[in-house]
């Protein structure tokens, strides 16, 4: 594989960085306020979309899904629909009612620390050094930051359980790596097209779990969910294989520097949202332990890559 990154490998991170940032932003179009839509209309309508386009590029390009006789692959994207995708998304949809978006990026960019911890106890060939322990408790100061002293004086709060929600989601995204990593070979296309479908039939069961009399269809709410399923949710996930073929996942992982910082710039420019001083602290704490605990590319994250948001 070239090394060398040309113009468009620049381009094409830097638009699936973009697209992953405006999740967040998308999303606290989609929740906020009274006429924000129900995090049970939202993850199941962004999934099929994104399963619609997905499935559709599969077919034009004469790709198939392996034989329903293969267990084990369609088990592990099974695996990866769920825990990166329909898990993660409920959880952070729910949490954004009153999270910033640019504060949910955030959490998000741990993922690659927890990657990093579980992998040290899950493969031989991926155990801790001291610049990726080193990297490990910066992020976890990061994290500890982020939650502030508010957090602690009042755990009973709204705030506190949806910061809780993100936690939770970032674990569940370092857990879908860990399975890609673990995972038998599949054509990266593939594997994409198909978890990010199975995770839309998993999540249609919140659909039975909404209270369709209090859902309002508002042309903001609605515009960001479609805009969810069109970027985040596909294009993005066609683009992040483009980049894996062409530069590699190690390349990929870096955009866990520049989303946040994309996210915080979105947040502000769209909600005007303004973050505190433990949360520009945790900022600067998360980004410092992700790239000492990415050490050398040797890494879980560097068979499995960052997972499409």
């Amino acid at each position: 594989m070239n090394t060398q990154r040309d113009l468009t490998d620049w381009l094409l991170f830097i638009a699936v960085s973009l697209l992953w940032a405006g999740a967040y932003a998308l999303t606290r179009g989609a929740t906020f306020g009274d006429a924000g839509l129900p995090a049970g209309v939202i993850v199941p309508a962004r999934l099929i979309i994104g399963a619609v386009i997905l499935n559709a590029v599969l077919l034009a390009t004469g790709r198939r899904y392996p034989p329903l006789s293969d267990g084990t692959r369609w088990g592990v994207m099974i695996a990866v629909g769920f825990v990166g995708m329909t898990g993660p998304f409920f959880l952070i949809t729910i949490a954004q009612k009153t999270v910033a978006s640019s504060l949910a990026a955030l959490y998000v960019a741990a993922v690659p620390i927890f990657v990093v911890l579980g992998a040290n106890f899950m493969f031989r060939d991926e155990r801790l050094t001291r610049r990726i322990a080193l990297g490990i408790g910066v992020g976890f100061l990061g994290v500890v930051a982020l939650l502030g002293p508010d957090a602690y004086e009042n755990f009973g709060a709204a705030s506190t359980v949806a910061q809780f929600l993100l936690l939770v989601a970032a674990t569940l995204y370092a857990s879908s790596t860990l399975i890609a990593r673990a995972a038998p070979k599949i054509e990266p296309f593939v594997f994409a097209s198909g978890f990010v479908t199975l995770g839309a039939l998993m999540s249609l069961p919140m659909l039975a779990m909404v209270d369709w009399k209090t859902v309002v269809f508002t042309p903001k709410p609605v515009l960001s969910v479609i805009g969810l399923g069109i970027g985040p949710s596909a294009l993005a996930s066609i683009l992040y294989m483009m980049i894996v073929q062409r530069a590699g996942a190690t390349f990929l992982a870096l955009t866990g520097y520049l989303v946040p910082i994309l996210s915080a710039i979105l947040g502000f420019v769209l909600f005007r949202e303004v973050q505190s001083w433990n949360a520009l602290l945790a900022f600067g704490l998360i980004l410092s332990g992700v790239w000492l605990a990415q050490g050398k590319p040797t890494s879980a994250k560097a068979k499995g890559g960052t997972r499409p948001r």
